[in-house]
């Protein structure tokens, strides 16, 4: 379809967001040779790779009679497979170039066809949002090539990987993917895909979004089956459209082409050197080191299905009278300030009007409720907070579930740099931000203390996956899965600690407990943490520079 979209509106499916003209020009300059006899558009949209093909063919002296049955292009939707014929047929090439269908229906007709070149930017599509229809045969090809697509993957996930399919033994593929590629769990299987398929994967990234009105990050995938030397994948970092003009691909020397990882690990790894992903490789294997996971269990906050209902206010709470119903939550990150959550700061957030008072009456039927309740429970109802999915579910849909309190909170949407903040109050939280409980005896302010190091914030830039804004988001099994020292017992101050968290010194508590936790008890070298130290400098800015 020639664009990124978000579900199948017919509005956002005529007037997405087209692939920029340097975009389609750069993938078909690189994509197509003299000798290249067949290539393939899936989603052609209306014609924007359609066009910088033909384009691309008549600059290398390939025209008319040479050019026809070159190319062809598949669109879903007939009103843009018009555009694309029309633009097809503008530059010499008869309205055969198009074919009005959903790819994998085409594919029942054509699949023993091999390409030279498949190109595009495949539809961004949630899986449950595809027709039916076209999704059982989707999945049925992907299955024919070993793979086993779940609900959370994405249509282009099909798109990419049915299309490497049809390549012949030389074959090559460009599409703009978005970069859930590098990070998503459910792009795993993918990564181990295309890691097994082709010899050499290039990612063209840039550090500014090139998709107006958008936060969706992009990235150019270019596979090639074949080639000489140089196998691998390697990352290609440009400021922005413009600077794809003057990116000459094949003066790129090939030694920064890296050995690519056959596994389902994330590929945010690749904008490393060498030297830093064999550090962070031997690392995982350091029996110094062990896993969030190892020492406590992350689990997410809790639902209440309508915050605009259950979170009250300090204000609200005094004029509903509900001061003997609420219990404190947390529900936002910014109210967790240091490393440590305490009664004080609790009230401070309350003084200044956030949302954390949660409602919660005697969880018992309506009549026997007290009468504030009741009442506030009919407003709610006259408000039909009552009629929300998560609401509506419930025997008692003003009853929020799994209320438990937890030891630490660690933070689910990251800005400069993840923590974990010990909970000294009888908050929960939201599931804006996730609970933790830890496993056995341990000492907890060495945990919060310990958690803020070189190697575990390098490790936490691969393990979280951060979108087109420079947020950082982690799973709750991703917190546990970040490397974190074996802990000790150190000589670490942690109020000092807390404060300079507090006043957003983060350079100082990281120089603080990698001198003590990494240097003098692990015995790691100063090389080692200055490239950990590196690592995380170069993976946070990258994602950081986003929101600027």
């Amino acid at each position: 379809m020639g664009q990124i979209i978000g579900s199948l509106s017919a509005q956002k499916l005529r007037g997405g967001y087209y692939t920029p003209k340097a975009i389609a020009d750069f993938l078909c300059s690189w994509g197509i040779q003299p000798d290249t006899s067949k290539v393939l558009e899936p989603s052609c949209g209306d014609g924007n790779f359609i066009e910088s093909a033909i384009l691309r063919f008549q600059s290398l002296g390939i025209t008319g009679d040479s050019l026809k049955g070159r190319i062809k292009g598949v669109e879903l939707l007939e009103e843009e497979s018009l555009k694309a014929k029309a633009r097809a047929a503008y530059l010499g090439l008869n309205s055969n170039t198009i074919v009005n269908s959903d790819f994998f229906e085409f594919l029942n007709e054509n699949g023993q066809t091999r390409f030279d070149l498949v190109i595009g930017n495949p539809p961004f599509i949630r899986y449950q949002n595809f027709p039916e229809e076209h999704r059982k045969l989707a999945i049925q090809r992907m299955q024919e090539l070993g793979l086993n697509p779940n609900k959370l993957t994405n249509i282009w996930v099909p798109f990419l990987v049915i299309s490497a399919s049809l390549l012949n033994e030389k074959g090559k593929l460009g599409m703009v993917i978005p970069a859930e590629l590098f990070q998503v769990k459910y792009a795993a299987e993918t990564r181990v895909f295309l890691s097994n398929f082709f010899e050499r994967i290039t990612i063209v990234t840039f550090k500014k979004l090139v998709f107006d009105n958008i936060q969706q990050e992009v990235v150019l995938l270019l596979c090639e089956k074949h080639v000489q030397g140089g196998k691998g994948i390697r990352v290609i970092e440009c400021e922005n459209l413009d600077e794809l003009d003057q990116l000459d691909f094949y003066a790129i020397h090939e030694s920064t082409v890296k050995p690519i990882d056959h596994t389902t690990e994330k590929w945010t790894k690749y904008f490393l050197s060498e030297e830093e992903i064999n550090l962070l490789r031997r690392l995982r294997q350091d029996h110094r080191v062990i896993t969030c996971g190892d020492i406590m269990e992350v689990d997410v906050g809790l639902v209440t299905g309508r915050n605009e209902f259950f979170m009250l206010k300090e204000e609200q709470v005094k004029n509903w009278n509900l001061e003997d119903y609420t219990i404190p939550v947390v529900s936002k990150s910014n109210q967790l300030k240091g490393i440590t959550f305490s009664e004080t700061d609790f009230a401070g957030n309350s003084t200044a009007q956030n949302s954390i008072h949660l409602f919660i009456p005697p969880n018992q039927d309506f009549d026997g409720l007290p009468e504030v309740c009741q009442k506030y429970i009919r407003y709610g109802e006259e408000q039909g907070f009552n009629l929300g999915y998560k609401t509506k579910i419930r025997k008692r849909w003003y009853i929020t579930p799994s209320l438990w309190v937890p030891d630490a909170f660690a933070l689910r949407q990251v800005g400069d740099y993840p923590k974990l903040v010990l909970n000294e109050t009888g908050a929960s939280s939201t599931d804006t931000i996730h609970r933790v409980r830890f496993i056995g005896e341990v000492n907890r302010s060495m945990v919060a203390c310990s958690f803020i190091n070189s190697l575990s914030f390098a490790f936490s830039e691969i393990t979280g996956r951060s979108y087109g804004g420079g947020v950082m988001t982690f799973e709750p099994t991703e917190i546990e899965e970040i490397q974190i020292p074996l802990l000790a017992d150190l000589d670490l101050d942690f109020n000092r600690i807390d404060e300079l968290i507090r006043q957003r010194e983060i350079e100082k508590v990281l120089d603080m407990v990698d001198q003590e936790l990494l240097i003098k008890h692990h015995g790691f070298t100063q090389v080692e943490v200055d490239a950990l130290r590196g690592i995380w400098r170069k993976l946070s800015q990258r994602r950081i520079n986003r929101r600027k």
